[in-house]
């Protein structure tokens, strides 16, 4: 902890460094990460320490060693440190989206600390395809006792397409007097698409009456995130004027 803080110390003073040591790596989840800190011989009581800053979280402490050839392997479930030729290693296994952060390899000796190396872990998660929800208002008056059929359409890019699952499309309604959105319907996997992969085109259709006024939304499940589009608001009008005597 004495370590971490004497770290923190040195970056509120603003410790310069060379833009060579700092560098932005990025990883999908699940995969593996190396990162790799120089290893130079100087005095025998050089110590070498990979520390990790994440958003929210007290500064992690992942593993340590000295200059001199150490054969010691440091290693968790997650983390693994150690020493090749003349570098220091910090293994990560199977990245988390929680991995994410300042990754750091610092130098200590009786009367210094050096910064030797920075990077920025990218943890990418899954991402679909999907590139955008548009919903286009119904075409003309609504009465009650008349069919109305909301229209959404699925923009998709597939070179963006980094997981294998399919998307589903919802339907659900807030109306002007609920406090949580009501479940409607869910379509079928990509039912819309016909022969075109870059735009998909869903509609539902219901018979409805003055209680069904409110904004209708359609929502895409994927790859473990909602897309949901802008809204379609539904006003039912009655068919007989009022006439005031």
């Amino acid at each position: 902890m004495f370590v971490i803080f004497c770290f923190l110390l040195m970056i509120r003073v603003g410790h310069s460094t060379d833009d060579q040591t700092f560098e932005t790596k990025s990883v999908a989840a699940q995969q593996h990460a190396t990162l790799e800190c120089p290893r130079e011989k100087l005095l025998n009581s050089d110590k070498l320490y990979w520390i990790r800053i994440i958003s929210g979280h007290q500064p992690e402490l992942l593993g340590r060693t000295t200059v001199l050839d150490d054969e010691r392997v440091h290693k968790t479930p997650h983390f693994t440190t150690k020493q090749e030729n003349e570098i220091f290693i910090l293994h990560i296994h199977q990245t988390q989206i929680n991995d994410t952060g300042l990754y750091y390899c610092i130098r200590t000796s009786w009367d210094s600390i050096t910064f030797l190396r920075g990077v920025f872990l990218n943890v990418e998660g899954p991402q679909s395809s999907i590139s955008g929800i548009i919903q286009a208002p119904p075409s003309a008056a609504v009465h009650p006792g008349e069919s109305v059929s909301l229209q959404c359409s699925v923009l998709s890019d597939s070179e963006k397409k980094t997981c294998s699952e399919d998307y589903r499309v919802h339907w659900f309604r807030a109306g002007s007097h609920q406090s949580h959105p009501s479940f409607i319907y869910t379509h079928g996997n990509n039912a819309g698409c016909g022969k075109s992969s870059q735009k998909c085109f869903y509609s539902f259709s219901k018979k409805v009456n003055v209680s069904d006024a409110g904004t209708y939304y359609c929502a895409v499940a994927a790859c473990g995130e909602v897309m949901i589009g802008n809204g379609t608001k539904l006003d039912i009008k009655s068919k007989f004027r009022k006439f005031s005597w």
